[in-house]
């Protein structure tokens, strides 16, 4: 999976680089051994982004993108995407999201849902359905779920790494929060992009299928 996850993101545009940040020696060695860059970080770290923030802290670049390792079928053109609004030198993070269709996504919990403001950029995320509807008589606005890639100006992603945890990001198991709560925005940008993380057996059933069909198509 971990594979799958690499060749796919190196397929994007505008990367300059691509690694595996990981504790773990048993992913460090598959990496080695399909080609990849790999990095060996502490095995203390909390969050991704801590983790990703430990590697950042060494590289020389202006711009790092997070993409989590059970995405198998990430999308180049997401990270492309993600990426773009860095042309504006105010942007020091971004996320994705997309329109929600089944209304069984409102409901779920594991389904972040996120609302955004006229400019583009996050008001808030949360596991429940928002915003919520006093009054359907009046129609529904738009509902938005949260797609789990980001990207942050080094500089921004060591301040908020050094941060510490927030009521909100607590109470909802939610790391973005953390960046809302200290006053750090969050461009987010739609996208087409159908995100599917690996979290069950069930799950890494669904995606070996998905590929083997994309495969011999």
């Amino acid at each position: 999976m971990i594979e799958h996850v690499y060749r796919r993101v190196s397929l994007a545009k505008n990367l300059a680089d691509v690694m595996v940040a990981t504790d773990d020696l048993r992913i460090a060695t598959r990496v080695k051994e399909f080609g990849g860059k790999v990095r060996l970080t502490k095995a203390t770290h909390e969050t991704g982004t801590d983790r990703l923030a430990e590697v950042a802290a060494s590289l020389d670049c202006d711009v790092v993108v997070n993409v989590q390792g059970d995405e198998p079928l990430v999308d180049p053109h997401a990270i492309d995407e993600l990426v773009a609004p860095f042309q504006d030198s105010a942007v020091q993070m971004t996320t994705l999201y997309r329109r929600i269709h089944d209304p069984a996504e409102l409901s779920n919990p594991n389904v972040t849902k996120v609302v955004v403001d006229r400019s583009g950029f996050a008001l808030y995320f949360s596991r429940a359905p928002i915003p919520h509807v006093r009054d359907p008589r009046g129609g529904w606005p738009p509902m938005y779920r949260h797609i789990g890639l980001y990207a942050y100006r080094r500089s921004a992603l060591l301040v908020l790494a050094a941060l510490p945890p927030t009521p909100l990001e607590r109470a909802e198991a939610l790391e973005q929060l953390r960046a809302l709560e200290h006053g750090i925005r969050i461009k987010a940008v739609e996208t087409q992009y159908e995100s599917f993380g690996v979290d069950t057996p069930e799950d890494l059933e669904q995606v070996r299928r998905l590929l083997t069909t994309t495969t011999s198509s």
